[in-house]
């Protein structure tokens, strides 16, 4: 085994953990005026992006659609079953996938600094996401697509604040645990 490779055994459980945080934070809500709520899930899939980069966090995603797909009640909400696969949700959910590997793509095995790890963050985390989820969300609801994006836009604020919260928890993180990320030579700038 060479000093890059790691033992198969640690990267399953950095995946079951953050596929654990992200059914976590599903229990995180705040109730919007509108009746959907933002939840905490997508800063679980935006720090899992930044730590688990574009090989590992996709894995911890689908494990957590996967338990959905069973039943299991691992969405916000308590949700599971097929029908979320069918629901005005799809595109996000599989945004999610996307949107890791984006946020991966950008953050790279370069320095960590705060405006990419912030960049990847909104990039993957919010563009890629709504880029899967607002199409998605248009066709279920038969919502045309412009008003569709229009009334995403209640859910901005609160997703550039966990980009916000996700990069500085990755920063912290990389200072105080790097062995975390699982890379060499990521430095925090």
């Amino acid at each position: 085994m060479t000093s890059t490779s790691r033992p198969w055994g640690a990267d399953a459980a950095r995946i079951a953990v953050f596929a654990a945080l992200i059914i976590a934070l599903g229990l995180v809500i705040v109730p919007l005026p509108g009746g959907v709520p933002i939840t905490g899930q997508t800063l679980g899939v935006m720090l899992a992006g930044l730590i688990l980069g574009p090989r590992l966090a996709p894995l911890s995603v689908l494990v957590v659609l996967a338990l959905a797909a069973v039943g299991l009640p691992v969405l916000a909400g308590g949700r599971g079953g097929l029908g979320v696969f069918l629901g005005p949700s799809a595109g996000y959910l599989l945004g999610w996938i996307a949107g890791v590997v984006v946020i991966g793509l950008i953050l790279g095995r370069r320095r960590l600094t705060w405006w990419r790890t912030g960049l990847a963050a909104v990039i993957g985390g919010i563009g890629v996401v709504y880029l899967f989820g607002i199409p998605v969300q248009a066709l279920v609801t038969g919502v045309p697509l412009g008003p569709t994006a229009l009334s995403s836009l209640a859910f901005l604020p609160g997703d550039l604040l966990k980009a916000v919260a996700a990069t500085a928890l990755c920063l912290a993180l990389q200072r105080a645990y790097p062995r975390a990320f699982g890379r060499t030579a990521l430095r925090v700038a």
